[in-house]
């Protein structure tokens, strides 16, 4: 089956077209630039611009299934490409794959997209969405990316949409790495000494384009799925990695809402150093910490998130040699 996956270059991407060549699958790899592994099987990359709509036709011509990923992750409060490229770019994927007579796309939307803040600590589906205008935007504009897919959705395209919750695991060939695995480095090389408080339900990325997958093959159109793994504390997770690591992990912690109350204060020296670590966004999804009931994705998909202290191991193994890494997870796969 020939599919299309946009982002194709990214986190999320690499690791699911993997899984798309070893089903044996012809995959259009869709990105504005190429990166340099393209050694893969099976796959063809295009050169295509979420925000163009001409771009996206050529791009999605003849594919069966199209798998959307692209979106601008910020913690930042106000970002105009982020609200840009996660609503206008979901529209114009779903607006093409419509037009081109895709049988199925599958839209990776986040956790994001519901009210972390409100939900009284526990997420399903059912849950209320990120509306209020004083959540971040990237909270916003997740929901809102949906909200123009749904109105594909009800113009004759069959979509299904997926919510992962954090992600992180092997393999990340991004620069930088992603948030979450750039910190379980430093903690495998004994560089946390202390950890912010608070937790994220965190899932392996691998089992998220497992989910995506299962999506594609057996969700219901219109409907949402929460691709979760399991709830865990910064502190406990930053252990994992460093005793993987044969290392000494963070000793203590240091409470959000204390650090909170200096944001006035951090957030700004953040922007100068370029960074939206340290922001209300930031903070603000430790402190909420919801439980993510992941049940109907398990039910209806078939979906099986691996163990945190799997991926974690995992993850220690691909900072180690990148290369032997892949070569053995992929003859697990196999």
């Amino acid at each position: 089956m020939k599919v299309a996956v946009t982002g194709a270059a990214g986190y999320l991407g690499t690791n699911l077209l993997r899984l798309l060549v070893d089903r044996g699958h012809e995959v259009i790899a869709v990105d504005r630039v190429a990166p340099d592994r393209t050694e893969e099987p099976n796959v063809t990359w295009v050169s295509g611009d979420v925000l163009d709509p001409a771009s996206m036709r050529t791009a999605l011509a003849g594919a069966e299934i199209v798998y959307h990923l692209v979106a601008v992750i910020t913690l930042a409060d106000q970002n105009d490409l982020a609200w840009k490229v996660n609503t206008e770019g979901v529209r114009v994927v779903a607006e093409a794959a419509r037009e081109l007579g895709v049988r199925r796309m599958v839209h990776a939307s986040s956790i994001h997209a519901f009210d972390q803040y409100s939900c009284g600590g526990r997420i399903d589906e059912t849950s209320a969405r990120s509306t209020e205008p004083a959540l971040p935007v990237y909270d916003r504009s997740k929901w809102a990316g949906e909200v123009a897919l749904r109105a594909e959705i009800d113009k004759g395209l069959d979509a299904v949409l997926c919510n992962p919750t954090g992600v992180f695991g092997p393999a990340d060939f991004s620069t930088p790495l992603s948030r979450i695995n750039r910190t379980l480095r430093d903690a495998a090389q004994g560089r946390i000494p202390a950890m912010i408080g608070g937790g994220f339900d965190l899932v392996d990325v691998r089992d998220v384009a497992e989910g995506l997958i299962l999506a594609s093959e057996r969700g219901r159109t219109g409907e949402n799925y929460l691709l979760g793994g399991s709830m865990i504390s910064m502190l406990d997770l930053c252990r994992l990695a460093a005793r993987h690591g044969g290392k000494k992990g963070p000793k203590f912690t240091i409470s959000p809402k204390l650090i909170g109350g200096l944001i006035p204060v951090l957030a700004p020296i953040g922007k100068l150093l370029g960074t939206d670590v340290v922001s209300r966004a930031a903070l603000g999804a430790l402190i909420s910490a919801p439980v993510v009931d992941h049940a109907k994705a398990e039910r209806e998909l078939g979906y099986q998130p691996r163990p945190t202290d799997e991926t974690v191991r995992d993850l220690v193994e691909f900072f180690i040699d990148p290369d032997r890494f892949i070569q053995r997870d992929v003859r697990r796969i196999a």
